[in-house]
């Protein structure tokens, strides 16, 4: 337990700032299904928001570290009824975590005010590794809250907790990085977790697959709750229809398109602009 507390005390930005090095080097050099142009710009554009969400995580941390000890110190949630061994809390409480997270990713893409935040991380028509820093920043109101509420319902400590960012962290950025992965990935480990080609889906231009593929890292909620979808990644076509315009793509634009009235472009809609 000491050896896992002391990993999970280790700072996330270092573990960040690794992994975006690998993993863009690996798309620059190594076989990937899409080629696309003008990379160093598209990397600055998606470390402005990273740096964006550093700051505004900044100060909701200390919120969301009060709410879930207030919660932990209280014993709310149902783990706190049971006896469980310390490792199986840890794996269900990393499950919850999950689950949770699903819900609310489920209902950000169902609810059209959420859905003005969350579109900024689809907006990205170019996906790779750098994809994983783009998202609103005021998006942390939505998916940091969605911790407290897994603390509240299940009683999960701030272990769990740290485990489960430990994990999502790397499985998110290799989600979105432009890598050729074995089909056989998909059928072995895609019975459980994500895998990058399910996720690739979930950023799909057509609406039918981008509201699919929800979970980070258990695919077991999107199989179980009937959100599955699956597409081959080479025909995939990234980003959202609405966005599909370079002047749409800036930094800048993205920061305020929450506050601008956009019209989401159906799957029906797609379809008829594709055969015109």
């Amino acid at each position: 337990m000491e050896k896992l507390q002391a990993l999970l005390n280790f700072d996330s930005n270092y573990i960040i700032i690794g992994l975006l090095v690998i993993l863009y080097t690996m798309e620059q050099i190594l076989n990937r299904p899409f080629r696309f142009s003008k990379r160093p710009q598209h990397l600055l554009n998606n470390i402005l928001f990273q740096i964006a969400f550093f700051i505004a995580n900044y100060f909701f941390a200390i919120f969301q570290v009060f709410c879930i000890k207030w919660l932990i110190d209280n014993h709310v949630g149902l783990l706190h009824l049971v006896q469980l061994p310390f490792w199986v809390k840890l794996i269900i409480g990393v499950a919850m975590f999950d689950m949770t997270s699903y819900w609310f990713h489920r209902m950000a893409h169902k609810t059209s005010l959420l859905w003005r935040l969350h579109r900024v991380h689809h907006s990205d028509t170019t996906m790779d590794s750098s994809t994983f820093f783009r998202g609103h920043p005021l998006e942390i109101l939505v998916f940091g809250n969605a911790a407290i509420i897994a603390v509240a319902l299940f009683g999960m400590d701030m272990l769990s907790f740290g485990l489960y960012l430990l994990i999502f962290i790397p499985v998110a950025f290799l989600e979105h990085a432009n890598l050729t992965f074995p089909a056989w990935l998909d059928k072995t480990v895609g019975l459980i977790f994500v895998t990058p080609n399910f996720h690739k889906v979930h950023h799909e231009q057509d609406q039918h697959y981008t509201d699919s593929n929800f979970a980070d890292i258990f695919i077991i909620w999107d199989r179980l709750f009937g959100t599955f979808k699956y597409k081959p990644v080479k025909e995939i076509k990234y980003g959202l229809a609405e966005f599909d315009d370079t002047r749409k793509q800036s930094f800048l634009y993205l920061m305020k398109c929450p506050f601008i009235n956009i019209t989401r472009v159906s799957s029906e809609e797609l379809h008829k602009i594709k055969k015109e």
